[in-house]
């Protein structure tokens, strides 16, 4: 078993979207059996290690997005690593036919749907004076048309009847103007407050809506191209826990918040980024010069 430290050390991660060769139970094993999850960009990333968490609580899991062959791979290692059933579902969470299509089979094939985790996500640095039209609106039609796309299909199908938990993975850029990421920014912003809407307007179905708001997270996509590794060191130093997240820390957070421990926990968002928002620099002119080195590296 691995062993975990205390208050505020990081539980064990690999890098690599591949299963924990170790884990140490915090939680109840079974705390989600008999319960089925749908993780929109459940193939890589937060998203994969979310659905391993959930499966390896008794959770049997969807993950979608629009790679089959990253999802079945991925669906094949979930599987193995723990022992539940992980079916890998195709859609564009743009497009509302593909996802009520993704829907109806994840429905033929587990009967029900508890917990819908909306990860799907497109993010890239860029100042707002070089961000094309199409690339703003892209990352909207993702982010925010997406989360409620996903949102309102798995209420029409199955949550208006039987209640569940959404969980809308966000960010904190909108918090003090991130510099370089208006788009995104707008978009999890966007998503914070559809949580508060959807939150008061389906309660009364018993669904809770909650933001999940990651910092710097070690593994990722984002992390890489989002230009936080610049400076590493540097970076560490200004964030109040002295080191990045890693994926299992996301993925525990929302085992907690899908569990019946946040009973009565919804319409907010759990912000887990070691105090990163508050302190670390945010300075224009250096991610300028960051953007532009990188730029020319792909020109």
């Amino acid at each position: 078993m691995a062993h975990l430290g205390f208050a505020c050390e990081p539980p064990p991660d690999v890098d690599t979207d591949d299963c924990l060769q170790e884990y140490s139970y915090l939680f109840n094993p079974d705390i989600l059996k008999g319960k089925v999850a749908f993780i929109t960009g459940g193939g890589s990333g937060i998203g994969f290690r979310i659905a391993e968490i959930l499966m390896r609580h008794g959770c049997q899991c969807v993950i979608a997005s629009r790679n089959l062959q990253r999802l079945t791979e991925a669906a094949k290692k979930l599987s193995a690593a723990t022992g539940q059933r992980c079916l890998p579902l195709t859609l564009d969470v743009r497009q509302p036919q593909s996802i009520r299509a993704a829907v109806d089979e994840a429905l033929r094939e587990f009967e029900k749907i508890d917990i819908l985790v909306n990860n799907a996500a497109g993010n890239f640095l860029c100042p707002a004076s070089s961000l094309s039209f199409n690339a703003y609106k892209t990352v909207i039609e993702i982010d925010t048309l997406g989360t409620f796309n996903v949102s309102k299909v798995l209420y029409e199908k199955c949550l208006r009847e039987h209640g569940g938990v959404i969980v809308n993975i966000t960010a904190t850029l909108s918090y003090r103007g991130q510099a370089l990421q208006v788009h995104a920014g707008t978009a999890k912003a966007a998503i914070d407050a559809m949580t508060k809407h959807l939150a008061v307007e389906w309660g009364p179905q018993r669904i809770r809506v909650i933001s999940l708001a990651p910092g710097p997270i070690s593994g990722t996509e984002g992390y890489r191209r989002l230009g936080a590794s610049r400076m590493e060191s540097n970076y560490y130093q200004n964030i109040p826990l002295q080191r990045l997240g890693n994926k299992t820390e996301i993925a525990h957070s929302v085992l907690y918040l899908a569990s019946p421990l946040s009973s009565y926990v919804t319409g907010t968002t759990l912000v887990v980024d070691g105090g990163c928002w508050m302190t670390s620099e945010n300075s224009f002119p250096s991610l300028l010069d960051f953007w532009s080195t990188e730029l020319k590296k792909d020109a």
